[in-house]
């Protein structure tokens, strides 16, 4: 009787797992837009066992669950190769901003800055920063990277995150935020820990150099940890020097970032490619062509974009001369003490201001201490204070370093970029959510709308790329940057992410003054063969898997 028991119970367990891995899933008569900038055509796709198993046009195979698309397209999941949701899934592992709209994974760990790992003294400081915005109550059970990963995967997530290891995080943890070119023990340690991080399972290097610390290296050194890089064929990603003429300028900024790859013999993503400010507005052609070039030399450069006007970050990283920032926040509120490198400060600010649209351009997303300032410009703000806007922002630091989203690219270039093949679509936003702890503040639009505004705006309202296009610079052009070997098309053995949407009534929804709003069209997401999004609604499935090898 026990051993019959036992027996029984084991068979059952035993067929209830093989009903599970056979279970398979259906995509009827969809307009099949492959990812990769072919033509579409109407067919069946056909998903078990976490992958796509057959595509047909038109034979019918047995199936569990039928999904009826017809007069939708059906795409491969949307990979955002620009993303910040480092610590997202650790606070809410159900986030569903970019699910919604399509993403089924994630690239972190851009501008230089890998929150989360690895974690010392100094990039505690970064980590405990970042996510006091939306608690003070968070416990860190890892220091390396190996383990950021594995608590990336305890934790779970609604969609698939593969990781990068930022330079500027390294730099940190290694020489804190001096303004100083390392010494070659601290040069060879940055490099020995990003080829830690990478073997762990990063699959690139980012830098931000605009921010500190990243902005304090100079070239040679950015060549030498770009070609740990390199050795493992990753990829290198950055957040150039300058994006417009607050410093070197955007095209020594550009050069740069090509002088990088070709010395340390690496792949390079340019993040978030745009003309900031008035002395470089209108050049976007310029920047397409050195790209171009660099690709005709025989480098392997491209660039990502997200669809808005204006850009986001925090207000220091944004706004604050590089001298200030020398050391970190404690030796900034220092100078903001001295009276005369206030005035100073002040006045750098001012002039940064004439260069771009002006105070009234620069709005808070998120400001914990006072709530009432999110939504906010400078000029409005800087009159609550009785002062002017410069010294307005100095104030508003004082307490925390809030979110700032400022306007400062026209039409023009964002245009000529959506057109070019090199440019995939990105967010540069994190995965929140509507309800819960991600969806404090005013967040930038981008983290609810990148993917839908793209289809709304340039495939629907102005036409300047085809549906084919556009799923193509979200799908196999991110997944081919990244190396991806079975993700970013719809092909029999790849992985089973999946976007199905209704074309005409794809929106965006999300606005700068009131954020948190679910995009409208995209009808199904499908994560790993786990219906995750079903017309329009959260089934709860957590299928998300965390991409370490380009295999995954």
């Amino acid at each position: 009787g026990f051993f019959n028991l036992r027996f029984n119970s084991c068979l059952y367990f035993f067929l209830s797992i093989q009903l599970t891995m056979m279970q398979k899933i259906e995509i009827k008569n969809g307009i099949i837009v492959d990812g990769s900038g072919s033509d579409s055509y109407i067919g069946n796709v056909y998903l078990a066992d976490r992958q796509i198993i057959a595509i047909t046009r038109g034979e019918e195979l047995s199936s569990d669950i039928s999904i009826d698309a017809t007069g939708k397209i059906v795409s491969p999941g949307f990979i955002d190769l620009h993303s910040h949701s480092d610590f997202s899934f650790l606070l809410d592992s159900s986030a569903q901003s970019k699910l919604r709209q399509g993403v089924t994974m994630e690239l972190l760990g851009n501008c230089g800055f890998s929150l989360c790992a690895p974690l010392n003294k100094y990039t505690k400081e970064d980590f405990f920063s970042w996510i006091s915005e939306y608690t003070d109550q968070f416990d860190i059970t890892w220091s390396d990277f190996a383990g950021y990963i594995a608590a990336s995967k305890k934790a779970g997530s609604t969609i698939n995150l593969a990781f990068q290891v930022g330079h500027g995080t390294l730099r940190a943890a290694v020489m804190g935020y001096e303004d100083k070119t390392p010494s070659a023990i601290e040069l060879a340690q940055i490099k020995n820990l990003a080829g830690e991080c990478l073997d762990a399972g990063a699959l690139g290097l980012s830098t931000g150099l605009v921010y500190s610390p990243g902005t304090y290296s100079r070239t040679d050194e950015l060549i030498s940890v770009a070609e740990e890089v390199s050795k493992r064929n990753k990829l290198y990603s950055t957040h150039q020097r300058d994006e417009g003429n607050d410093s070197v300028g955007l095209y020594v900024s550009l050069n740069e970032a090509i002088e990088v790859g070709r010395r340390a013999g690496c792949k390079v993503q340019v993040s978030h490619v745009k003309c900031d400010s008035k002395a470089v507005w209108g050049t976007a052609e310029k920047y397409i062509n050195l790209l171009e070039s660099a690709n005709k030399e025989g480098l392997d450069i491209a660039g990502d974009q997200y669809p808005y006007n204006r850009w986001s970050t925090s207000l220091a990283g944004g706004l604050f001369p590089i001298w200030a920032q020398s050391g970190g926040r404690e030796e900034t509120l220092k100078r903001m003490a001295d009276e005369d490198q206030r005035a100073v400060m002040i006045d750098d600010l001012n002039t940064l201001f004439d260069r771009r649209k002006g105070p009234q351009a620069v709005m808070i997303g998120r400001y914990s201490e006072d709530e009432s300032f999110e939504g906010k410009n400078l000029v409005e703000i800087a009159e609550i204070m009785q002062t002017n806007p410069a010294e307005a922002a100095l104030r508003l630091y004082q307490n925390s370093d809030p979110v700032i989203i400022e306007d400062g690219i026209i039409d023009e270039d964002i245009e000529k970029f959506v057109k070019h093949p090199l440019i995939a679509v990105a967010s540069d936003g994190n995965s929140v959510s509507k309800e819960g702890i991600l969806s404090a503040g005013k967040p930038h639009p981008r983290f609810y709308g990148t993917n839908p505004r793209f289809i709304e705006k340039y495939v629907n309202q102005k036409k300047i790329v085809s549906i084919e296009e556009a799923v193509r610079k979200m799908t196999s052009l991110p997944a081919e940057r990244i190396g991806l070997t079975r993700r970013g098309r719809l092909t029999p053995g790849f992985a089973a992410d999946i976007v199905i949407m209704d074309l005409p009534n794809v929106k965006e929804n999300s606005t700068f003054l009131d954020p948190h709003q679910y995009p409208s069209g995209i009808t199904h997401v499908i994560v790993n063969g786990e219906i995750a999004i079903e017309d329009e609604k959260f089934t709860g499935k957590i299928s998300g898997e965390m991409i370490t090898d380009f295999n995954s």
